[in-house]
């Protein structure tokens, strides 16, 4: 098998993975991926004991057992660009051999689940909520950079919101990738469920005017307006597209789960964001234990 060369998989004087600062023994097959550095602790203060605690720049990683179920969580910071270094190099704490640089002949699947703060798109979806996303749609353009292969059912939702969204040769292509089947129905229970948009930036990609006019002033409408079938873009944030296209891409189980933190319909903000993120908190870490 060959090897992939230095420059392609580059490792720490350790051994570790660049970014993440990991070895494989210090991952859980679990992992619970959250945005903000400062949230790593708040999920894990809920663990029975932490194993490993790592940092390397906005990349906090906290392993240790919840319910006697192993789980780590790790922050990504802000991005689908951070998604792209995270979830890569997860891959390769599981599936390459680091000290000979090679794929392993046997692969291993992750369960990946994003716990994260979201933007309401529907007026029937308020504050504090949660929503737990069927759909990833990319409008960062990242997942063009590989060969996402779409199901039926996905090829037949992007092409019904590429034409609803046209790019007008401004925007990067949408692309789509659905959660986790497993994931999904463990924990969207009680829940919102709906595509999730994942936009490239938090003022202009969504549409949030200062000192700036958006090209696409549009936007929010057109997204809140789609429908095909059953399905309509309940929410967007950051991450979630980059995170279901890279999973489905690489093999493991992927779905994100959000808090409601504004309506951008009703133009509403929550008054107590956190309570809501410590009560979804220890909703998906009871669900996650089930596994």
């Amino acid at each position: 098998m060959s090897q992939i060369p230095e420059s392609e998989l580059i490792l720490n004087k350790d051994g570790s993975v660049y970014h993440l600062n990991l070895q494989p023994w210090e991952l859980a097959p679990v992992v619970i991926n959250v945005g903000d550095p400062d949230r790593v602790a708040m999920v894990s203060a809920y663990f029975d004991k932490i194993d490993v605690k790592k940092q390397k720049r906005e990349f906090v990683t906290h392993t240790g057992t919840y319910k006697g179920k192993a789980i780590t969580v790790l922050s990504t910071g802000i991005g689908t660009d951070n998604i792209d270094i995270v979830y890569n190099e997860l891959d390769a704490l599981v599936n390459i051999d680091l000290p000979s640089r090679t794929i392993k002949k046997e692969l291993s699947r992750l369960y990946l689940v994003r716990i994260g703060t979201s933007g309401s798109l529907q007026a029937d979806i308020p504050v504090d909520q949660f929503v737990c996303s069927s759909f990833g749609l990319g409008l960062d353009g990242l997942l063009n950079f590989y060969k996402l292969q779409n199901t039926g059912e996905e090829e037949q939702v992007i092409q019904a919101f590429r034409k609803h969204y046209p790019n007008q040769g401004i925007l990067p292509q949408s692309y789509i990738s659905g959660a986790s089947p497993v994931l999904f129905e463990l924990l969207s229970k009680d829940m919102f469920s709906g595509i999730t948009a994942s936009c490239s930036g938090f003022y202009g990609p969504q549409m949030r005017q200062l000192r700036l006019e958006p090209s696409r002033p549009d936007m929010i409408d057109k997204l809140s307006s789609f429908r095909y079938g059953d399905h309509r873009i309940t929410n967007f944030e950051m991450e979630t597209g980059a995170m279901y296209g890279l999973a489905s891409l690489l093999g493991h189980h992927c779905c994100s789960v959000n808090v409601i933190v504004a309506n951008r319909i009703a133009q509403q903000y929550s008054n107590d964001a956190d309570a809501a993120m410590h009560r979804l908190i220890q909703t998906v870490l009871d669900r996650l234990a089930t596994l």
